[in-house]
């Protein structure tokens, strides 16, 4: 897997380097609408889209809809390992029926953003890891440091041209800011838990906040699952909406992922369900791989100089103590 982080793997990859946000594989942030804390490394392009579909009925309103959007996200690192810049797109197309009138098509940009998100804290920056080579229980003792999470600001701008997706009566602006607090903590048994605060539209009347709650879990080395939840609150709108789904590794460079997401109120009632495909390029990442290997290697060549004099340190006692 990885539609956060490729969750133990990468783990082991922070404690040899402090340095790199650059993963063995591919680091997505589908299929959940959550992003991870960590960017994708420097140099680095990735792509991740999916086709969506969606119901959507409101009791009061007397409306219903249904019909197919899709997403798009292109994320690119820049001059630090910390700094990725992220542009979404969500193009929708369905089939409106308004109360006591005839349905009719609509299509258009229902989502459209540009920003930057810097990661202003790492916890496993500098932290040395220790391997016990002898005790499989010390290895694998709960750590208490795993609560400090990673730490990640984000800031950007909604761009609104013409949407015909906008709530009733809401006026459009063309530009407004929108502004993000990402966590993400990194435990053991291959879960991670990932937390996102943000303020958008804020310049605006329509202005909302928006918290998601995402717990990924890794099944093996392709498979993982992920489990999420999307508060919303604004002076118009408030809804709380559940999504989970899977994703899979294809290769250390593309993932494909799936995923269903519902509310539980009728004013509206969402439904989605989507698929998706995650694909990245790290072909000019190679300068850094190769210190990352150099690192690893000399981590390598101190553990086994260690388990060696250990080794002979025993075998120099037990001559010591046969007669």
């Amino acid at each position: 897997m990885n539609f956060k982080n490729r969750f133990t793997l990468f783990f082991l990859f922070c404690s040899v380097t402090s340095f790199s946000q650059h993963t063995d594989v591919i680091n997505s942030n589908r299929p959940s609408e959550s992003q991870s804390a960590f960017a994708v490394g420097k140099n680095v392009i990735q792509l991740e889209s999916g086709l969506n579909y969606i119901k959507d009925q409101h009791t009061l309103l007397d409306y219903q809809s249904s019909g197919f959007f899709i997403d798009f996200t292109a994320r690119y690192g820049l001059i630090r390992e910390q700094l990725e810049a992220i542009a979404e797109i969500s193009y929708q197309m369905d089939r409106y029926q308004p109360e006591d009138e005839e349905s009719f098509k609509r299509t258009g940009m229902r989502s459209m953003n540009m920003g930057a998100k810097y990661l202003v804290y790492d916890p496993y920056k500098n932290r040395k890891e220790t391997v016990n080579i002898y005790s499989w229980k010390a290895n694998h003792k709960f750590k208490w440091n795993q609560f400090i999470p990673a730490v990640t600001v984000y800031g950007g701008l909604n761009l609104n041209f013409s949407n015909p997706f906008l709530m009733r009566d809401e006026k459009p602006s063309n530009f407004s800011p929108r502004a993000m607090i990402i966590t993400q903590n990194i435990f053991g048994n291959a879960f991670v838990l990932i937390t996102n605060f943000s303020m958008d539209k804020i310049t605006t009347e329509y202005k909302q906040f928006v918290y998601l709650i995402t717990i990924t879990k890794g099944i093996n080395d392709n498979w993982s699952v992920f489990f999420e939840n999307k508060g919303i609150k604004s002076t118009y709108y408030s809804d709380g909406i559940f999504s989970g789904g899977a994703a899979y590794l294809l290769g250390k460079d593309l993932q494909v992922d799936f995923s269903i997401s519902k509310n539980f109120k009728d004013t509206p009632n969402i439904f989605y369900a989507g698929l998706g495909v995650s694909w990245r390029s790290d072909v000019n990442y190679k300068e850094v791989r190769i210190k990352v290997e150099k690192d690893k290697s000399k981590t390598d060549k101190k553990v086994e100089k260690k388990a060696e004099k250990s080794k002979k340190k025993r075998v120099d006692e037990i001559k010591i103590e046969t007669p």
